[in-house]
C-alpha cells in the first residue's frame, strides 16, 4: 500500500466533478445495459476515463478551474433539489406564499387562520391564510 502512496503523490484526486464523472458512467452502463445501443455502449467509458485522467493528473491548477466551471453550473441545480426537497418534508408544518412585492418566497407556519406576513426583504406587510 505504501508503494500507491507514493504513486498518489501530487496528483488531483477525487473532487465533486470527479465523482458526477463516475456516476455518470455508471449511470451510463446501466442504461446501455438495459437498451444496448451497439458502438454507443462505449460511450459509458468516456466519463470514467476522464474521471481517471483527472484523479491522477498533476496539473491542480487546471483541475481546479474545471471543477469551479462545474459547481458554477451545478449548485443551482442542486439548490433546485434540495429547496424542493425541503419544502415537500415540511408542507404539513409550514406554508409558502410569495410576496407580492418582490416576489420574495416567504415561509409561515400553517393553521394560524388569517395572518399579517411581513416580507422580510421588502418589508411589505400583506394578509394571507394559513
Amino acid at each position: 500500500m505504501n508503494w500507491f502512496r507514493r504513486f498518489m503523490l501530487g496528483r488531483y484526486g477525487v473532487d465533486q466533478l470527479s465523482v458526477g464523472l463516475l456516476f455518470l458512467s455508471f449511470l451510463l452502463s446501466i442504461i446501455f445495459y438495459i437498451f444496448p445501443v451497439g458502438i454507443l455502449n462505449y460511450l459509458v467509458y468516456v466519463p470514467f476515463l476522464v474521471f481517471l485522467f483527472r484523479a491522477l493528473s498533476k496539473n491542480h491548477i487546471m483541475r481546479r478551474k474545471e471543477n469551479t466551471a462545474f459547481l458554477k453550473l451545478w449548485n443551482p441545480v442542486a439548490g433546485w433539489f434540495y429547496k424542493k426537497r425541503s419544502r415537500i418534508s415540511a408542507h404539513k408544518t409550514h406554508s409558502y406564499f410569495k410576496c407580492p412585492g418582490c416576489k420574495q418566497e416567504v415561509r409561515v407556519p400553517k393553521g394560524k387562520g388569517k395572518i399579517r406576513i411581513t416580507c422580510p426583504k421588502c418589508k411589505l406587510e400583506f394578509i394571507k391564510k394559513t
